[in-house]
């Protein structure tokens, strides 16, 4: 999956996910909008009222007798008059309780949702503008050449930017290897025959980061200790397959791009195209 791909589906995750705590937010406000509480009657005029009906109870009573009298009903002596009742506006009389605590979970949450944005998007950041996971210039290929060709002796550099090391492969012995169906893994060799190949510094069996070794002209783990040769190739532990390999380039200014983005996975080879160890191991 492409880094855009990936950056549009969690665009379209956090839009749902904000729009399923909007419609929660406002559903739960529906009840209190528009709604205006004055607090709860006193105790004067519950009991006035208690009063009211009870007079014309009585007065019912009377009026279905045989005859007519007239009922006088003494109003209570803690009665008191209503007094009149004077409407206010929602913006007049304040934000109720209620209000208050959906408006106040509606900003914890978008805070949440714009902290959660920003965490997201630092995260994904570097993929976007370059460095691991997007092609990476190593440098001048011809001086990485010569860097790690010295003599009969092969000296990896490791491009920390693209988290590899780089080695010479001479292409004759291509055909017949692993990376005969993937020739995108070798830049260069027109001129003499020797292109460059860049290997991932982790390890495929747990993820160690692996060192190289000058003295056996290759990569042991000091996790696990599996062993591959100079060209990444395996040779001996607990690794299911060769160390992964990037897709690598010469653009027009003559620079090795190592491109990781792309990831090539090869099983363990059957015709090795380099000779392993030539020294003392460095992982025993």
């Amino acid at each position: 999956m492409s880094t855009t791909t990936i950056f549009i589906v969690f665009v379209i995750i956090a839009a749902v996910i904000a729009a399923v705590g909007i419609i929660v937010v406002a559903s739960r406000r529906q009840d209190a909008d528009g709604a205006v509480t004055q607090g709860e009657l006193d105790r004067g005029a519950k009991k006035a009222d208690q009063a009211k009906r009870k007079a014309m109870a009585q007065a019912s009573e009377a009026s279905n007798g045989s005859v007519a009298t007239a009922t006088m009903v003494a109003a209570p002596a803690e009665y008191v008059e209503d007094k009149p009742r004077v409407d206010v506006t929602a913006d007049e009389y304040g934000v109720t309780r209620r209000k208050f605590f959906n408006r106040a979970i509606g900003l914890v949450f978008g805070l949440f949702m714009i902290q959660f944005t920003i965490a997201s998007l630092a995260f994904i950041w570097p993929k976007l503008k370059g460095g691991f996971g997007s092609p990476v210039s190593a440098g001048s290929f011809e001086a990485i050449k010569a860097e790690v060709i010295q003599g009969g002796t092969v000296i990896p550099k490791f491009v920390a930017a693209a988290q590899s090391w780089v080695v010479p492969f001479e292409l004759e012995e291509l055909p017949g290897s692993s990376y005969e169906e993937t020739p995108f893994v070798i830049a260069g060799g027109e001129s003499d025959g020797v292109g460059l190949m860049a290997l991932w510094q982790r390890c495929v069996h747990l993820g160690c980061r692996v060192p190289s070794c000058e003295s056996s002209q290759g990569f042991e783990c000091p996790c696990h200790g599996s062993k591959y040769n100079r060209h990444g190739e395996y040779e001996d532990g607990p690794a299911p397959r060769n160390l992964d390999r990037f897709a690598v380039s010469v653009n027009p200014g003559g620079e090795l791009i190592i491109d990781t983005g792309t990831i090539v996975q090869t099983a363990r080879s059957k015709n090795k195209t380099v000779g392993y160890p030539q020294g003392p191991f460095c992982v025993g």
